[in-house]
Order: C-alpha cells, then structure tokens, then sequence
C-alpha cells in the first residue's frame, strides 16, 4: 500500500457472544506501517481480535457499516487511543472476497469539513455546473471548480477515445506553467486493464510519487491466497506508472473517474508539483462533484446532437414513406440520393445485391467495389452493421480507393443475397498534436538481451498528420443506418405476407377458373352438336325449298360451330393441364423427338429436312406433355413456313453455351446465370437450354409476347393451315407445370428459335 494509511484485514467470523453486542474480529494482515499509526508492531496484531485496536463502540459502527450499504456510510470516524494520546482516523470499509478490509488514514482536525462545509463546498460547483450549455463548457468549468477546492496546480479532463488513446479536453493552471489543452496521448500510457481498475475505485490519490510502498504482513491470507485490493484506496500504483509521472515533473496527483454508461468515458485528473495529502472529506467532494459532471457529460452530449438526430429522423420517416411506395427495393433506395447520403452524414453511397451494384455520389469504382463487397461479408456482426473511419487499415486495398474513400458504414439487409447498403466518407486530412512521439516503444532491451517495460521519457509536442482516415461517425448516424436496416426489413416481411397472401389467393382462383374452364367447355359441347346436326338436317331435307343462298348460310353456319368446337376442345385441353397430376419420370428426349418426328413426317407430303443437332439428354419430365410439347412447336415451325425448302432443328445448349453466343437467354435467367468474378463471368445454373429452331416466317418484334396468349392468331383462320391459336399457350403451360420457362428469339422473314427449361433453373 502507500504509506499514508494503513490496511487492515479481518476474519469474517466474529470471536463475540452470539447476541452481537460486542462484534470482534480477528486481524488475518496488516500493512507493516502499523507501529507508526498505531503503535503496533504487526507481528503482534496478527490473530489478535480488532479490540486491541478499536472500541466497543467503533466495533459496532463498523459492523453496522458491514451489515448496509458501504457506499451509504463511508467514511467511518475513530478515535484510537495511540501511546495514551487520543487520535482521529478516517475508517473505509469494503469487502474482498469473503474478507473485510479496513483502511484507516489519519484526520487532522484543520482539514475536517462539517456538513455545513461539505454544502457550501459543493453548492456554488454544482450550481454553475448544472448552468452549463455545452459540453465543453462543463468541462471547463469543471476544472476550474476541481482546482478551487483540492488546490493542485493543474486539473484536467481527460477524455477517451474509442481506439483507447485520450486527449486533454479541458484545463486549469497555475500561471507559467506549460498547457496540456488539447495533447493527445496513446493508448499505450493508460492500457484497458488500468481502465478497468479505474472503473472499479472512481477515486485514486497519490500524495507523494517517491513514496516508498509499504507491504502486508503476512505476505498471505490464512487460505495462502493473495488479498484482491482492486477496491483499496491505499493500494500501491504500478512503478511503471510511478516513473511516468516522475518523468511528467509531477510529484501528487488526484484521479477522478468520470463513467457514462458503464463506460469510462474519462477522468478528471489532478497534478501538483509538490506533495500533496487531500484530506478524506475533501476527496469525497470531489467524487460527489464527478458524479455530477458524469451526469452532465450525457445530458450535455444527448443535448448537443438532439437536432442533428431529429434531422436524422425526419430523413428516415421520408425513406420509409417512399420505400413503400416504390416498386422495388432498389428504386426506393436510389431514387432520391441525397437524402440516402445525408442519413449517415456521407458523400457517397452504394446498393448491391447478387453482384449488381447501383453507384451514388463519391463512391469507389465498379471494380473496386467487387473486391471490398467480398471482403465485407465477413465483417457484420449480430447487429448486422459494420462501420469504421480507417477502411485502409482494414482493408488494405482502400488506399488506393477513387475519390480518396476512408470512412465506411454498411448494413447487411440480407447476407445470403449479399444485400447491402453502404455509405463512404472521404479522408480528412488531421493534424493530430501528440504529447510525445505515440509510435515510440515502451520495451527497452537491456545489456543482457532481456526485454522490460519503460515508461516514455519525453511528452514534448510532437505533431503527427494523419491521413486515410474519416471524420468519425457519429453514434446518431449509425443508429440511423441500423433503423433503416430494421425499416427495410420490416417492409420486405410485410411485402412477403402480402404476396404469399396473394399468391394463395391466386392458386384458388386459378384451380376455380380451370375447373370453370372445363365445366363450360363440356357443357357447351352438346348444343353445339345440336347446331351442327339440325343444319345438316335441314340442308338434307329442306335443300330444295332452301335454294342454293340457303344452303350456303347453313354450311357456313356449321363450319362456326365446328370451329367453336375445336375452340372448346383445346380450351378444355388447356383446362385439363392444369388439373392433371404431373407423374415425373426419367425420359430420354431422344425417343419423344423421333417419335414425333416420325408422326409429322406420315401426315406430310411435301419435303421437310427434321433433324436433331444434338444427341438430347435424359431428364425428368411428364413424358405425354413434354411429348404434347415438342409436337406442338415441332409442327408449328412447319406449319409457318413459306420456304420452298423447309427445316426444323431441336437441340440444346449449357447454360454457359447460351452465355457464349451472346443475346438469349432473358433477362431474369441472366441474372441468375451469371457469377462475376474479377472480370471472368461463370455460369451457376445447372439446368440444360433446349430449342426447336426453324426457318420460317419469323415473328415481328412487337408480337413476341402476343404469341403465347390463348387464341391469339396473328393471321386469319384460313392462312398457314387455320388452327386455334392455342398450341403455344398450351405448350407454355406444360413448361411452367415443369417449374421452367419458355421464350422466343426471332428474325422476321427469317425464322424462330423457341427456347426453354424444364425444371427451375437455381444457384448450383
């Protein structure tokens, strides 16, 4: 311990009657300053009950302070009898593991405050703190009021940042001495586990710096342990730390923690340039006056960015409001980018999904962007954001990022979609002024090769610039960027209900307009063979008197209801695909082809060259609708045609075949075909691209899509063969009742190619 107190620790079971009125103790280790204090040798204080220092009365006092709450009673006041001579000490009392500790200091009566001192002393610092409007404003009047009432030579706030390093906020001195305001000082000087310890003991003073440390006696607790003194007053600082403040020129200091959020946010700290003993009453002022100003520091912070955040909030109610109301994701997000930036305070910012990426503002470029959204995946957390201020420390390629990018916020939407939004800051250039050169190392090798700690010997100005680094972002700002992650997620769940909603409700409708469908088509039949037949029976019977004019309307009469049939026939069919079960099994194409082939060919008098380019896989499939299928286009690229030499091909081609020969396949199996990697593009869909190839008479661009609707003819019934104009209606069917897809790529005047899968084409 430091010499100007003394430790003293006991045994928690009581050595009294069992009535409590005379509580005792045993002594298990004292500090071996004790014949100094109390006139003790401590050799004869251990084992021996605590009545050979304290008072019946002092006893009880401290076992009332054991049995409630420490931090209610401390400190404790004692008269001790030393040599016959009554003398005053300061008691504090804690618990360490399951012993007590007690720490006694002398009061010397000139420097006792009475309650009515203790109020005057902290009224007029209270009030002028509370009086404050900016942070940097508490502070400052914080060390004025610090100075006036321990009377060191310097008071400082001492205020942390987030990499651990800290920087004088605010400060008060004796005139003529050299000014700290505004230094900074590494992370190195005051390490995590002294930040701990500073968390743990809100107030620690060290009256003299050459003080010589006083050790316990015994050496050991009676279980051989060590005794934890984190809680202690008195306990001695660390020699390194010593010597750091020898090398300061400092010879007292008085630590006050200042804790937000059980956080250390920073610490008041007191130098003085002589010894000095603050007396207890004084020190506890001083950390009621930390408290208070540790209360300020979140008022005043919260207070400070109150507009910025209500600026925030409005941004994000608007971004909410038209994220609703847009079509897509990516167009809510993008379509007003200035608002997207100035949510997070940022000159750029980016929207990428699946490898596409939407470029807003001073952002890096594409290719840049393909490197860093890799890398990104792996940084998100729980909380699914990410952020830093050094992106090149990081992530080394960032240096030679365009437009100077350093700082970077991202939020994970969806990480399997690799769905992310991320905003960039440009570098800003900071000239940091440094109490010492911070990159100086604190190991020194000695003569013999060992390795030991030294604290750094100089704290002259050392001015660093730095580069590749951001303004910080604000806590604010990530909030915001964190509340639009959850903003969009919300939407895209309550988007996904209303369409799962919508799609059930569409598979009901479905199931009833095809089971309408076939209820209207077979009911329709039978009057129109009631037609037919009595306008053949009045043509039969009634020729005659009918005349030649007659008989002509009767037979046209009876080729409408033929054609009406045939209509209800293949509406009925169309009807019937959507009700018939799919019974899948592995079918060789081959085999459906020939056979379809050879079936074409028997009702085909003229010339037609059907060939197959490619030997066809075996898949599984509905063999009578892949077979319905591939008859229905087979025929059709015979049926339109006016060449005099007339071919049709079938074949397929691998996904990264269709890649190869350039515009085929559409834009939403693009999309999901293409992997881009560097500037290589792969192929991720397994699923084989088959097509029935003609030279026909080719489909005019505008009426690519009118082709697969139900009885859409683009020529009158009686050119090209007549028909329904419901064979590609009901051949699309097959293939999306097969999970696939099918489309057409034509040159008019030229021929059609008709592409399709049949099976969903998805990631490998």
């Amino acid at each position: 311990i430091q010499p100007h107190g003394v430790l003293l620790v006991l045994s928690p079971k009581s050595l009294s009657s069992n009535d409590g009125s005379d509580p005792d103790w045993t002594l298990v280790q004292v500090s071996q300053n004790t014949a100094e204090y109390l006139g003790k040798s401590p050799e004869s204080l251990i084992n021996q009950p605590l009545s050979v220092i304290l008072s019946v009365t002092a006893r009880q006092s401290l076992q009332q302070c054991i049995a409630g709450e420490f931090e209610a009673v401390n400190p404790l006041k004692f008269s001790l009898d030393i040599a016959g001579e009554p003398q005053s000490f300061a008691g504090v009392v804690h618990q360490s593991e399951d012993w007590i500790v007690l720490e006694l200091e002398p009061s010397q009566d000139s420097g006792a405050v009475n309650f009515f001192d203790f109020y005057g002393l902290v009224k007029q610092p209270v009030s002028r703190i509370q009086q404050t409007q900016t942070l940097q404003e508490l502070c400052q009047v914080a060390v004025e009021e610090f100075k006036q009432v321990t009377g060191f030579d310097r008071v400082m706030v001492y205020q942390f940042s987030e990499d651990g390093s800290g920087t004088v906020f605010a400060e008060k001195t004796e005139p003529g001495l050299t000014p700290f305001l505004g230094l900074h000082y590494p992370a190195t000087d005051i390490p995590k586990q002294s930040q701990h310890l500073y968390l743990l003991n809100m107030l620690r003073m060290i009256p003299t710096v050459t003080y010589e440390p006083v050790p316990l006696f015994p050496s050991h607790l009676p279980d051989k342990t060590l005794l934890d003194m984190s809680f202690s007053g008195l306990r001695s600082v660390s020699p390194l730390h010593i010597e750091y403040l020898q090398n300061m020129g400092v010879q007292a200091t008085l630590t006050i923690s200042l804790v937000q959020n059980n956080q250390l946010w920073g610490m008041v700290v007191c130098h003085h340039n002589s010894s000095l003993k603050l007396p207890y009453e004084r020190r506890a002022i001083c950390e009621f006056l930390g408290q208070v100003i540790a209360l300020e520091i979140t008022t005043k912070s919260s207070r400070e960015g109150a507009e910025y955040r209500l600026q925030l909030k409005a941004l994000q109610a608007s971004f909410v409001e038209t994220l609703s109301q847009s079509p897509s994701l990516i167009a809510g997000l993008t379509q007003t980018p200035d608002q997207l930036m100035a949510l997070t305070g940022s000159s750029g910012a980016a929207f990428c999904e699946k490898g596409e990426k939407v470029l807003l503002g001073q952002t890096p470029s594409s290719e840049q962007m393909i490197g860093l959204i890799s890398w990104l995946g792996n940084q998100f957390g729980p909380d699914n954001i990410y952020h830093t201020a050094e992106l090149s420390r990081v992530y080394p390629p960032a240096a030679d990022f365009d437009h100077g990018v350093s700082g970077l916020v991202a939020i994970a939407i969806s990480q399997p979609q690799q769905l992310y939004v991320v905003w960039f800051r440009p570098e800003v250039l900071q000239t940091v002024n440094w109490a010492g050169n911070p990159e100086k190392a604190v190991k020194e090798v000695d003569e013999n090769g060992g390795v030991s700690l030294s604290p750094r010997q100089s704290f002259d100005l050392w001015k660093q610039t730095v580069r590749q680094r951001s303004l910080p972002w604000k806590p604010c700002e990530l909030e915001a960027a964190s509340e639009l992650r959850s903003s969009v997620v919300g939407l895209v769940l309550q988007r996904a209900d209303e369409l799962s909603a919508l799609n059930s409700e569409l598979a009901r409708s479905n199931v009833e307009l095809d089971s309408f469908a076939y209820i209207a088509s077979h009911d329709l039949k039978e009057p129109l063979r009631g037609i037919h037949n009595y306008s053949s029976f009045l043509i039969e019977d009634y020729g005659d008197v009918l005349g030649e004019d007659g008989a002509d309307k009767l037979n046209t009469l009876m080729r409408l209801t033929q054609r009406m049939e045939d209509l209800i026939n293949s509406l009925l069919h169309y009807s019937r695909l959507g009700r018939a079960d799919l019974v899948m099994a592995p079918v060789d194409l081959n085999d459906i082809v020939r056979g379809v082939v050879d079936m074409v060919k028997i009702g085909k008098s003229e010339a037609v060259r059907l060939e197959i380019v490619r030997s066809l896989p075996t898949t599984d499939c509905a063999r009578t609708q892949v077979t319905e299928l591939f008859t229905n286009l087979i025929t059709n690229g015979i049926k339109y045609n006016d060449k005099p030499q007339k071919w049709v091909e079938v074949g397929y081609l691998s996904p990264a075949e269709a890649l190869l020969q350039g515009n085929i396949l559409p834009d939403n199996l693009l999309r999901a075909s293409i992997s881009t990697e560097g500037e290589q593009a792969v192929s991720r869909v397994g699923s084989p691209i088959f097509y029935v190839r003609d030279n026909g008479i080719g489909i005019r661009e505008k009426h690519i899509e009118t082709v697969f609707r139900i009885f859409k003819r683009l020529h009158s019934p009686t050119r090209y063969g007549g028909g329904t104009g419901a064979g590609l209606t009901i051949a699309k069917k097959i293939i999306e009742r097969h999970g696939g897809q099918l489309w057409v790529r034509s040159v008019y005047g030229e021929g059609s190619t008709f592409y399709f899968t049949l099976k969903a084409t998805t990631d490998e």
